[in-house]
């Protein structure tokens, strides 16, 4: 049991107009998130499972997206913050942070480094060099990785020990097969450098869709506490990529069950003030 109502802060999801051409990263297998995830549906999740607020992370790398998501996020006081993407590799960028940055609610950037055919994209000259602005406009840097990128990753972060980063989804571990290492050893690595934190998501949809259990997130889980400890963790949906698997509870729940055991303290600390600590939002 909780010592206290800790405010509860989704630190990752996405809303969409779905269009095809825009979202190809959705294929036959996702075919359900074929269709518009607005603002009303979330509200409609984060009332049924008593969120209070959410950080609202780019699916789609145009400056229309962001834009659109500003402007969502200036209308509905529960989205706390907004990750966006810009074009981190671009000589025009400082210009394009110098135009959000004005905007409360311009959180952090996030590129889509997963689905890029260089596992080394990250360590690129002009990507760097987009990384060592993002402090200049107190902008924080979501890494969407899977456990093959982790190496790259800590070359990254090491080379940027003032720069904010989280991980996203734990770098989506194989829970499908049960396997931990090397994404164990990895993480521990990415772990020892303070700067960065991670998101305790998108994990139902690394298992087996039709078929998880609770229990097949404890060890990974139990391998994000060890590496993080429970001041740099923050609870995620991933909604609505989440619903392949579960419902958005169901979803957040799988963090909130095992958290449980914790004192007060770091409840509170996991469900929302790391989040709004590291965003520099607001909790309430």
């Amino acid at each position: 049991m909780q010592d206290k109502k800790a405010t509860t802060i989704d630190a990752h999801h996405h809303l969409w107009h779905y269009s095809a051409a825009e979202y190809g990263w959705i294929d036959d297998s996702m075919s359900e998130l074929r269709r518009d995830f607005l603002i009303a549906d979330l509200e409609r999740e984060l009332t049924g499972a008593g969120v209070d607020g959410t950080i609202v992370v780019q699916a789609q790398q145009t400056d229309e997206e962001t834009r659109w998501l500003l402007e969502l996020a200036g209308e509905h006081s529960f989205i706390r913050g907004v990750v966006g993407w810009v074009d981190l590799c671009s000589a025009e960028l400082r210009g394009q942070l110098e135009r959000l940055a004005g905007d409360s609610k311009f959180a952090g950037v996030r590129h889509v480094v997963q689905d890029e055919p260089d596992d080394a994209f990250m360590l690129r000259e002009d990507f760097r060099r987009g990384i060592g602005l993002l402090r200049e406009f107190d902008l924080t840097y979501d890494l969407l990785l899977h456990p093959r990128h982790l190496p790259f990753a800590v070359r990254l972060v090491e080379e940027f020990p003032e720069q904010p980063f989280v991980l996203d989804h734990l770098a989506k571990p194989f829970i499908a097969r049960g396997e931990i290492s090397p994404w164990r050893e990895e993480l521990h690595a990415l772990a020892k450098l303070p700067n960065v934190m991670c998101k305790l998501s998108g994990m139902m949809t690394e298992a087996k869709w039709d078929a998880w259990r609770p229990e097949d997130f404890s060890p990974y889980l139990d391998v994000a506490f060890e590496a993080f400890g429970a001041d740099r963790l923050m609870i995620g949906s991933d909604w609505p990529v989440c619903t392949l698997a579960a419902e958005y509870d169901a979803a957040m729940q799988i963090v909130m069950e095992y958290v449980g055991r914790l004192s007060g303290d770091e409840q509170a600390a996991i469900l929302g003030e790391n989040c709004a600590g590291f965003y520099g939002v607001a909790e309430s």
